[in-house]
């Protein structure tokens, strides 16, 4: 008769500990199934961030290859060499240089430019140019009007920027 009570207690003991084992399993799970969820919605948001940092240091290396490509002294040296190559030098009326200012990772050197009597071609020749020169020039302030004696033709007033390094 024990032997007969001590295997129905064996018996209900490997009952509760298999359901406290499965318990736990299933816990487990939920916990990790939530984690799972939580860690597929976090690379989701990697990805995003992914592309939008890939765009960045493609812009940030561009911008670091046009920096070294010329030997620029000042600002009035690359106005002159963007104008130059368009052929508009005598078309400038004056360079007149604002001051500089000594940042983080370089030093920025503005001027104010007087362009007289272009067309629009030579207008938009003169904003690519500027755009896509190779050293890092900037178009802080622009002001276009026509001209007094033909209204075809504009004159353009700029305050551009010229960051090198240190």
């Amino acid at each position: 008769m024990k032997l007969r009570g001590n295997r129905s207690l064996l018996v209900w003991t490997v009952v509760a500990v298999s359901l406290l084992l499965c318990a736990f399993l299933f816990n487990s799970m939920l916990t990790l199934r939530k984690e799972n969820g939580n860690l597929k919605a976090a690379r989701k948001e990697l990805a995003l961030l992914k592309t939008d940092y890939l765009a960045l240091k493609a812009k940030v290396g561009a911008v670091e290859g046009r920096k070294t490509i010329t030997d620029i002294e000042g600002i009035v040296q690359a106005v002159d060499t963007v104008f130059g190559s368009l052929g508009l030098n005598e078309k400038v009326k004056s360079v007149k240089t604002t001051g500089s200012r000594e940042g983080k990772y370089g030093i920025e050197e503005e001027a104010e430019v007087q362009v007289e009597k272009v067309d629009m071609n030579e207008m938009v020749n003169i904003f690519y140019k500027l755009e896509n020169a190779p050293m890092v020039l900037s178009i802080k302030k622009t002001a276009i009007k026509t001209s007094f004696e033909d209204p075809t033709l504009l004159n353009i007033t700029m305050t551009l920027s010229l960051i090198s390094p240190k």
